[in-house]
C-alpha cells in the first residue's frame, strides 16, 4: 500500500457519494452565496475609515505576538470596549475568528461535573469546543422547548445551554425568550451565538438578544464579524470576570498571534457604518418577502432554503443555477443529514428584486 492510499480511499468514497469538496472562485456570477449580507466587505466608506485609522498607527500589518506577549495594543482594547458598549455588555474579548471564539469558550469554561446542553443544529465550532471540554454534553431537538426542558430537568450540576440566535443552515430564529425563561427556571447559563444575526437583526443590527431585551440573561454572547459586518474576527461578550477567565485559561486566545491592527481598524470602521444601514436592512426584508412568496419557506432572515434531497439532486440544481449566472451553492450530506440536502440561498442588500425573480424562475424551471 502506498503511503497516501488511506487518504485516497476516503476521498474516493466522498466522490462516490457526490460529496467531494473543491475550492473554486465565484467569478462574475450574481452573489447568492456569501454571508456578506449588507455588502460591507466591498464598502468604500469602511475602506477609507480603516485606512484613516491605520495611518495613525506606528505598526499596522502584524501584531507581533499573542495578546499576552507583544500582541496587545491600545486599538484592540479600544475596539473591545466600543463593541461591548454597542452590544450592552459589561466586557468583551476579541478573537481571530468565530471558530476560535466558540472553540475556546466551550473548551475551557464548562468543567468536569458540569453539563452542556446544545441545540442539535448548533454550529460545528461549538461542537468541537464541547468535545475538548471535560463536561458531558447532550443535544436537544432543534428549537424544541419541551425536549430542552426535559434535558434540563434531568441534568445535574452546573448547566450550560448553547444555542444560535439565527441558524446558519436553516435561517430560522431560536425562541430565545422561552429558552431564557427555561434557563432561569433551572439555574442554567445561557450562551448565544449571534453570528448570523449581527448586523441584520435589530434596529441597528445589534442582534436578536438585544432586540428581545435579553442581554442581562446571557452568560455569554458570541458576535462574529465575517458575515454582515464584512470583515474578520469575533468577540465574546460577558462580565469582566468571564473576560479575565478567558485570558487566563482559553488556549485559542493564549497561544494565537493576535489580530493585526489593520484588521482591528476594519472592525472599528464596520461598527461605525453598519448601525446606520437601516435602508439596506429594509431592502433585505423586501427581498426575503419576495423570495418566500415565489418559492415558499419560513425564514425571516437572509438565509433561505431550496430543499433538494440527495447529493446528486442538490449538486445538479446548483449547477443549473450557476449556468444561469447565479452563484448558489449546494449544502450536502454530511454537512446536513441525509435526505435534507438543499441549496442555501443567501440574499443581500445589494441584490435586486429582478435578480431574485430570475433566481425563483430558474429554480421553478428546473423542478
Amino acid at each position: 500500500m502506498q503511503k497516501e492510499d488511506f487518504l485516497r480511499i476516503a476521498l474516493d468514497k466522498r466522490r462516490e457519494e457526490h460529496a467531494f469538496r473543491q475550492l473554486r472562485t465565484p467569478g462574475q456570477l450574481v452573489d447568492f452565496c456569501s454571508n456578506d449580507y449588507l455588502g460591507l466587505a466591498r464598502n468604500e466608506r469602511i475602506q477609507e475609515e480603516a485606512l484613516r485609522i491605520c495611518r495613525q498607527l506606528p505598526q499596522v500589518h502584524g501584531s507581533g505576538g499573542s495578546r499576552l506577549l507583544a500582541g496587545n495594543y491600545e486599538l484592540v482594547e479600544e475596539a473591545e470596549k466600543l463593541i461591548a458598549g454597542f452590544h450592552e455588555a459589561p466586557a468583551g474579548l476579541l478573537f481571530n475568528s468565530g471558530y476560535d471564539a466558540n472553540l475556546g469558550l466551550f473548551a475551557c469554561v464548562p468543567q468536569k461535573g458540569d453539563v452542556v446542553i446544545y441545540d442539535q443544529l448548533i454550529h460545528a465550532s461549538i461542537r468541537d469546543g464541547i468535545r475538548l471540554s471535560a463536561a458531558p454534553s447532550f443535544s436537544f431537538l432543534h428549537n424544541d422547548l419541551h425536549d430542552l426542558e426535559k434535558k434540563l430537568a434531568n441534568a445535574d450540576g452546573r448547566i450550560f445551554v448553547a444555542v444560535e440566535s439565527v441558524y446558519s443552515m436553516d435561517g430560522d430564529l431560536a425562541p430565545l425568550v422561552e429558552i431564557s425563561a427555561l434557563c432561569n427556571r433551572h439555574g442554567a447559563f445561557l450562551i448565544v451565538d449571534e453570528a448570523h444575526a449581527t448586523g441584520v437583526v435589530g434596529e441597528k443590527g445589534e442582534g436578536l438578544v438585544q432586540l428581545l431585551g435579553l442581554q442581562g440573561r446571557c452568560f455569554a454572547r458570541v458576535h462574529t464579524f465575517g458575515k454582515a459586518v464584512g470583515c474578520h474576527g469575533a468577540v465574546v461578550l460577558g462580565t469582566p470576570v468571564l473576560r479575565d477567565y478567558l485570558i487566563n485559561f482559553c488556549r485559542p486566545f493564549i497561544y494565537t498571534t493576535a489580530l493585526p491592527p489593520q484588521a482591528v481598524a476594519v472592525i472599528l470602521a464596520a461598527y461605525d457604518v453598519f448601525p446606520d444601514l437601516d435602508a439596506g436592512r429594509k431592502h433585505l426584508q423586501r427581498l426575503i418577502q419576495l423570495f418566500t412568496s415565489r418559492l415558499g419557506g419560513r425564514s425571516e432572515t437572509p438565509i433561505q432554503l431550496v430543499m433538494a434531497p440527495g447529493n446528486g439532486h442538490a449538486r445538479g440544481l446548483a449547477q443549473h443555477l450557476q449556468g444561469k449566472g447565479m452563484d448558489v451553492r449546494a449544502i450536502l450530506h454530511p454537512t446536513v443529514p441525509k435526505g435534507q440536502e438543499r441549496l442555501r440561498v443567501v440574499l443581500h442588500s445589494f441584490n435586486s428584486e429582478e435578480e431574485v425573480e430570475n433566481l425563483a424562475a430558474a429554480v421553478l424551471a428546473y423542478s
